[in-house]
């Protein structure tokens, strides 16, 4: 598989990689071999950079990586901190750093943390030296290899990059959510900085299974987060309306090429761009991960095909997202 450098990071990543939420919980219920399974495939498959967090399913995302890590030392395990508590600038402190990856490090059983992200935290967070001093001193200890930040906002993403310590961005890049090519992508990119874009699939709905008649069971995001409820409504589904969404995804269905899926297509849109250095779709069997590994080795869209999906987000899409992320 393509493996692209991550300047600031100093290593180089899968193009296709793997997020692990789904492996945790917010997406229904997961059987722990079929977890284990699931990222034993994508390791196979080439994919070397994984995604994770402390929260997902309270440590056992975590906990599932670190068994894959351990097995195959060579791959990228990132974590992210942060939502284990009130969502208040003071509780980004040392302490609390050091509380945190402690956790992970035993979730994940590494003496060295891969790349630790803060978790789409408070926006005054971006303008505390403080916080990030303290990244710099917890890399020096070599308690963590290097740290980043995952937002919400091109906004936030753009104050990160200016941080010379921060490795990567992690932001939601997808057919449904285009305003990170704009300054986003290129700043990192003179930088250095690493992007890794999240919500590929806007929550599913770029993989064309889902119409108006589909139900998601009580504990998934999908359905209780459709406004909000939860954490940042952007999210789920990217933040688009669940029908809008839909019927975007029939018609960016219109421009694939003959034996491709929309999941396939979108994926592939999304390492298409220049300055992405990983997009991390999520799996929940080993079927979706080879399948999403697979796209790393699908020929890159053509233009007209990169203008349609423009014209889509344009006419349909625009309005529900560019002026809120």
């Amino acid at each position: 598989m393509e493996q692209r450098r991550i300047e600031r990071l100093g290593r180089s990543v899968s193009v296709i990689g793997l997020g692990t939420w789904q492996l945790g919980a917010d997406w229904g219920s997961v059987d722990p071999q079929q977890a284990a399974d699931t990222l034993s495939a994508s390791a196979q498959a080439g994919v070397s950079f994984f995604d994770t967090a402390d929260v997902y399913g309270d440590g056992r995302s975590e906990q599932f990586c670190g068994r894959l890590h351990s097995a195959r030392p060579d791959v990228l395990i990132a974590t992210k901190m942060g939502r284990r508590v009130e969502q208040l600038p003071e509780n980004y402190s040392a302490e609390n750093f050091r509380a945190w990856n402690a956790r992970s490090r035993e979730n994940l059983g590494m003496q060295r943390l891969d790349l630790v992200q803060l978790h789409c935290p408070p926006d005054p967070v971006y303008g505390d030296d403080a916080v990030f001093a303290e990244l710099d001193e917890l890399v020096s200890e070599g308690l963590i290899g290097a740290y980043g930040v995952s937002v919400e906002s091109c906004e936030q993403a753009l104050r990160a990059i200016t941080r010379p310590g921060v490795a990567t961005v992690q932001i939601i890049l997808n057919c449904f959510r285009l305003k990170p090519l704009d300054e986003v992508l290129p700043a990192a990119r003179e930088a250095g900085v690493g992007i890794i874009a999240r919500v590929p699939l806007a929550s599913g709905l770029l993989s064309g299974r889902y119409d108006e008649r589909t139900r998601f069971p009580a504990d998934d995001h999908r359905n209780y987060n459709r406004h909000g409820e939860a954490f940042d409504v952007g999210e789920t589904f990217s933040g688009v309306p669940y029908e809008v969404g839909l019927s975007a995804a029939r018609e960016l269905s219109q421009l694939l090429d003959e034996g491709q899926t929309l999941a396939q297509f979108a994926l592939r849109w999304v390492a298409d761009q220049p300055g992405v250095s990983t997009v991390i779709p999520g799996a929940r069997n080993v079927e979706q991960a080879l399948a999403n590994a697979a796209c790393a080795q699908l020929p890159a869209l053509r233009e007209e095909q990169l203008a349609g999906v423009r014209e889509i987000y344009d006419r349909l899409l625009r309005v529900h997202v560019h002026d809120r992320w």
